[in-house]
């Protein structure tokens, strides 16, 4: 039989260790936001990045087709970047809505369009075809768009200021 102080000793240690799995989930959850937002801003540079070359007077293909590479390489990862539990009920402050997690299949759904969009970008900005590129660098970032619609709350900034 446990005498009272082992009890309390015992409930104790099983309380402290809750508090730290609570607070590693949170650190998780911050580090993961982190991330996803990094990599967020990598996809949208290199899409502006190809948008103002498609508007220069010599537009550089090279240089279109390299960001379009750099968007179909991240673009199948976006489903990963969404752990369960790195939403705002994390305690971070995400633009990411709920329906992320509540529509998962919805929001794998947009996420592949946006795979299958940039794919066929690259393929198209490796041609050097500017006109085709133009097209498909538009339905790129329609999918884009459909997925902030429905999957992207409002601003919100975070303690670093994102």
């Amino acid at each position: 039989m446990f005498s009272r102080n082992s009890r309390i000793a015992v409930a104790l240690l099983a309380g402290c260790s809750l508090s730290a799995t609570a607070a590693l989930a949170a650190v998780d959850a911050a580090k993961a936001y982190e991330a996803r937002h990094d990599q967020f801003h990598t996809v949208a540079g290199a899409f502006k990045a190809i948008m103002d070359g498609l508007k220069a007077e010599k537009p550089d293909t090279a240089a279109i087709a390299a960001k379009a590479k750099t968007i179909e390489g991240l673009a199948h990862q976006i489903p990963s970047w969404f752990p369960a539990g790195t939403g705002a009920e994390s305690g971070v402050k995400t633009r990411a809505k709920p329906e992320i997690w509540s529509d998962a299949a919805g929001f794998a759904a947009a996420a592949k369009n946006l795979e299958t969009q940039s794919a066929a970008l690259a393929a198209i900005a490796a041609t050097g075809d500017l006109a085709a590129i133009s097209t498909q660098a538009k339905a790129m970032g329609g999918a884009c768009g459909a997925c902030h619609t429905k999957y992207r709350g409002p601003e919100v900034a975070d303690a670093q200021g994102h």
